[in-house]
């Protein structure tokens, strides 16, 4: 028996050491990969905290694009769909707190704080309303409770792949979920990540052609630096209380919103996708200007499918956005 004792003390020990070893490696590494980091976009002061808003394009719109949860460095992740849209038109990224080169805000990340520092980054980067609207996954909602409490700045919602506030109200997270995420995030401030790459960022990206070599190696420093890090990790722990202040407000019906609907091959006839699909027939139908479209690909649809969606966007604003309002 104390053979027994000793051998899982010695294990015991040996594992600390280990989890001592990899977190001394990983802030040497984030402090490496600092210095490859170069920020093309605009940092501004939002409630203390620098907010990061990249532009590129010109054009009478500005499209917005808001990045789902996880997606640690979205300047680089969704060059590929708003690249498209640029060369016609004025496109903003808004790096959330705790996203890309933002700073970690460290609050509880309730939708109000959330909507407020992304419209006072986007007004002091120089950026007027009305704006286009371009979430995906967990920033619709934002999208749609930004058209709720403010509808005279938000002209139309391309929305991509998202979840809508009813689905996250229906499915809350349970407790073991909870634990999860606030395990993962525990493990990503040891540097446990850096054993996991494939999990801290898409490695997709990396065999895509509308990044350059360098701004790969800043993808994967960017991801390892901000991914799942106390904002993130709060982000998804207020989602029910966020969604459900959402579903307490009107839907904003004269917002013309297009839903794109990722439909993965292997998925298209399961239960998952008929539900979903059904969830966003029943959304759309609450609004005056509402349209879905399913695009054959995963959740990550903007990485496989930029032109369909982006000829998608354009006949659907072409055609809805001077109805708002009448």
């Amino acid at each position: 028996m104390k053979k027994l004792k000793k051998l899982l003390v010695y294990i015991g020990a040996l594992i600390m050491l280990g989890m001592v070893v990899v977190w001394i490696y990983h802030y040497y590494l984030v402090q490496k990969e600092s210095a490859i980091l170069q920020n093309n976009g605009t940092l501004v002061d939002v409630d203390g905290h620098q907010i990061n808003v990249y532009q590129e394009g010109v054009g009478e719109d500005t499209y917005v694009f808001m990045a789902g949860s996880g997606i640690a460095a979205p300047v680089y992740e969704l060059k590929g769909l708003y690249r498209k849209f640029s060369q016609h038109h004025q496109i903003a990224v808004v790096d959330r707190a705790g996203y890309g080169y933002s700073d970690v805000a460290h609050d509880a990340r309730d939708i109000e704080t959330i909507l407020a520092q992304t419209r006072e980054a986007l007004l002091q980067s120089g950026l007027q309303p009305p704006y286009i609207l371009v979430p995906h996954s967990i920033s619709g909602l934002e999208a749609i409770y930004w058209a709720q409490k403010y509808p005279e700045e938000v002209k139309g919602i391309i929305a991509l792949d998202i979840g809508l506030p009813s689905q996250y109200v229906k499915h809350p997270m349970g407790t073991v979920d909870r634990w999860m995420v606030k395990g993962m995030s525990l493990a990503t401030r040891m540097g446990l990540h850096r054993l996991l790459p494939s999990q801290v960022y898409n490695p997709q990206v990396l065999k895509m052609s509308f990044l350059t070599a360098e701004e790969k190696k800043m993808y994967q420093a960017l991801s390892f630096r901000q991914f799942f890090n106390e904002d993130m990790k709060n982000e998804l722990l207020q989602v029910y209380e966020n969604s459900l202040q959402s579903e307490q407000l009107p839907k904003p019906q004269n917002t013309p919103i297009l839903l794109i609907d990722a439909i993965a091959e292997d998925n298209k006839d399961s239960q998952y996708t008929k539900q979903k699909r059904q969830d966003y027939a029943d959304f759309a139908q609450q609004f005056t200007y509402a349209q879905v479209e399913e695009v054959s690909g995963t959740h990550s649809i903007y990485l496989y499918q930029p032109d369909e969606i982006y000829q998608l966007a354009m006949i659907f604003m072409k055609t809805n956005a001077d109805k708002k309002g009448r």
